[in-house]
């Protein structure tokens, strides 16, 4: 009991039953959680495990590790689901007959003043989601030029005054080094506009994360992973939480790479390794909603691997 209340408090799952529901649980088959967090998803999807099938949950965050379940169909990987292909060969578990990605940060670490990723709390300008890396939002914000903040804070948060944040960084880093939440709320406050204040610093709060962490690149490299190390029939599950992060997943599972680019073979037949099912995401109930409020935001879509041209069905 004590366990499920602490997991409660760590993260609360997103669209936990449709997201199993969407993986299509074999019960002997392997599947893979690249975001164990809380390991909520991961739970469930042990449960509908037989004693054959095998479960592998990704997590860079040192905190995780205490949360892994103690069964022998678990395998942790303290690892960037970036390297998902390379431990699935070396745990000698391809081809995966399901895959599931939920994106979003966890409450955990955005209730967790220590580590920087919400401007709730006075703290370091952290934000680094695995604790062995080197790049800070610190050094983000002090290091990098005007230019590239403007493109980072334009970029990966859709700020419309991201030349005039940018600027007024760069001017007050001049007089001292921005090293704490409230130094760079002090800069960044007064250009917000008052009546989007809140909405507008989570968005600067989303561009310094997806910086330090890679979050881009990381993901593309994931979901390349990932649909190569799916067998013909298994599910690509992805839980999303902005439109950025949103518009890769689509293009991906419709054109089979992040840019949307539809390619075709020889006979103008289109060479897309994945089927959407269904082809819209799907959102949380307002139940849901109301209850844990931080999945308002989030979508899910699902895909299916298709079977290689050429190739026969076993």
């Amino acid at each position: 009991m004590e366990q499920d209340c602490a997991q409660q408090e760590y993260h609360v799952p997103v669209m936990l039953s449709q997201s199993i529901e969407g993986l299509n649980i074999n019960p002997s088959g392997t599947y893979v959680d690249v975001t164990f967090g809380g390991g909520g998803h991961s739970r469930a999807i042990l449960s509908r495990l037989n004693t054959n099938g095998r479960l592998l949950g990704f997590d860079q965050d040192l905190d995780a590790i205490s949360r892994a379940p103690q069964d022998p169909r678990f395998t942790f990987v303290r690892s960037n689901f970036r390297y998902l292909g390379n431990f699935l060969r070396y745990y000698d578990a391809l081809p995966a007959d399901g895959i599931l990605a939920d994106l979003g940060v966890s409450s955990h670490h955005l209730d967790d003043s220590s580590r920087g990723f919400s401007f709730r709390f006075e703290a370091p300008l952290d934000m680094r989601m695995n604790q062995r890396a080197t790049l800070t939002a610190a050094h983000v914000v002090n290091d990098y030029s005007e230019e590239r903040l403007q493109t980072i804070f334009s970029l990966y948060g859709e700020l419309p005054n991201s030349r005039k944040l940018a600027s007024a960084l760069v001017k007050a880093r001049a007089t001292e080094p921005l090293l704490t939440m409230q130094q760079l709320l002090a800069v960044a406050s007064p250009l917000m506009p008052r009546q989007r204040e809140k909405k507008e610093l989570a968005k600067l709060m989303q561009a310094l994360r997806m910086e330090v962490n890679h979050e881009t690149d990381v993901l593309s490299e994931m979901l390349q992973a990932a649909v190569k190390s799916l067998r013909p029939g298994g599910r690509l599950v992805v839980i999303t939480y902005h439109s950025i992060e949103d518009r890769m997943v689509k293009n991906f599972m419709k054109s089979g790479n992040i840019e949307g680019r539809v390619e075709t073979d020889f006979y103008g037949r289109t060479r897309c390794p994945l089927r959407m099912t269904p082809t819209k995401p799907i959102i949380p109930s307002s139940e849901e909603v109301e209850q844990n409020p931080r999945s308002r935001s989030a979508k899910l879509r699902i895909a299916e691997r298709l079977q290689p041209e050429g190739e026969s069905e076993e």
